[in-house]
């Protein structure tokens, strides 16, 4: 588990690396297809607004609910919605990276600090079923890895684009 929560704790500086690859003019492009993307079909900012809203939204208070609650439901979250609602065309990528870092801290110092028996509970997580609070923590690392992937391929979709 504690490679999982290093990773976890080394996420923001990947995810700022690879958004900073992005050259700012195509922060809010959008390919012609999305076919083959390795995450949610985002733009380069869209990316990450979701990272930043699912630490927040999601896990945050999945978390909380594992360790509070008997059996809790733990619902999804409706990226696509956000999107709309918080504008994340419009957002700041300082600003949201900022927010990740923060949350991401508050998460790890979470995760860092609990035993056996609270990584043991469980619930019902939506589309997956019957998950522990362990599990959790590694679909989160899995999300990670996700939109590093999807920035990697937004990245090269640029690329291409600009061979052209």
């Amino acid at each position: 588990m504690q490679a999982t929560i290093d990773a976890l704790a080394r996420f923001p500086d990947e995810l700022e690396r690879f958004f900073l690859a992005i050259p700012p003019s195509r922060r809010d492009w959008t390919p012609p297809s999305w076919d083959g993307v390795p995450s949610e079909p985002y733009t380069a900012i869209g990316q990450l607004c979701h990272v930043r809203d699912i630490e927040t939204d999601g896990y945050h208070f999945r978390f909380r609910r594992l360790l509070d609650e008997e059996q809790p439901f733990l619902g999804g979250v409706d990226g696509d919605a956000l999107v709309v609602e918080r504008r994340y065309a419009e957002s700041d990528p300082a600003e949201v990276i900022a927010a990740i870092r923060a949350a991401r801290a508050e998460t790890v110092d979470l995760l860092s600090g609990l035993d056996a028996s609270q990584l043991a509970r469980t619930g019902e997580f939506e589309d997956y079923g019957r998950v522990t609070l362990r599990a959790m923590v590694h679909y989160l690392a899995s999300h990670d890895q996700q939109h590093l992937s999807g920035l990697q391929w937004l990245a090269g979709k640029i690329a291409s684009e600009e061979a052209r």
